[in-house]
């Protein structure tokens, strides 16, 4: 039992240190840009091994409160939403890799950008709104160039994500993007699929124009509808929809 209760310890040492460190920087007693003490100055004013002051730092650093460089003492940083949904990637990526993981993805993408079409046909500035327009141009001009038209078509979606001013949903959207992309690649292989992409774009841009909240969510809802049906054609040998997809509906 030695090495276990070692372990134990070790373990709520470095956690009393990051429970420490941590009420400093809400307290305001560190603000972002500051350093933190050296490892040496933190072995002895915790009286603690190195062991117990990295694992701390480091604890820190997923938490995305301190940034560690080789050479440097840890400085304080601020945790963003982008920071937070790189963190998950990996968890993304091996979600995917599961059964019905791409159709779980659709789903909650549809919650999110349904979501996101009703909210800027009611509160998206005339600025926002022109914003838009120009996304749709580029991606109707882009209709001939199949990598462009990826691009346009994650382009379009984004600033959507970025009307409610919310870092959130950009840092979503943003984690998302290599899904979507690779996505938009594999739907726009079945014939007429961009088109039929762009049409659904400029119906969802027109109903927030003209401030249609049900008709903004409805289109988005049957564009991305539409898109998922386009990629099961292609990804699917039998072109078969997984089960978990049909529940978005």
């Amino acid at each position: 039992m030695k090495p276990l209760e070692q372990e134990i310890r070790r373990r709520k040492l470095y956690e009393d240190i990051v429970a420490h460190l941590e009420a400093m920087i809400s307290e305001g007693k560190y603000a972002p840009g500051d350093r933190l003490p050296s490892e040496r100055d933190m072995m002895e004013s915790f009286g603690v091994g190195r062991t117990a002051v990295r694992e701390a730092l480091f604890a820190l650093q997923k938490k995305g409160l301190v940034a560690i460089a080789n050479g440097e003492r840890a400085r304080i940083t601020f945790p963003t939403a982008r920071g937070m949904m790189d963190d998950l990637s990996g968890v993304a990526r091996h979600m995917l890799s599961q059964p019905d993981g791409i159709a779980h993805f659709q789903q909650a993408r549809s919650f999110l950008e349904v979501s996101l079409a009703r909210y800027a046909a009611e509160y998206a500035t005339s600025d926002e709104i022109e914003r838009l327009r120009q996304a749709l141009l580029a991606n109707q001009k882009a209709l001939d160039d199949k990598e462009e038209f990826i691009r346009t078509d994650v382009a379009f979606h984004y600033v959507l994500a970025e009307i409610p001013r919310n870092p959130i949903f950009t840092a979503i959207h943003q984690a998302l993007v290599n899904w979507l992309t690779e996505q938009r690649a594999t739907s726009t292989l079945a014939r007429g699929s961009s088109r039929a992409a762009y049409r659904a774009h400029r119906m969802i841009y027109e109903a927030i124009a003209s401030r249609q909240v049900d008709e903004a969510g409805q289109a988005m809802k049957q564009h991305l509808e539409e898109v998922a049906k386009y990629y099961w054609r292609v990804a699917s040998p039998i072109g078969a929809r997984p089960g978990a997809l049909s529940k978005s509906g």
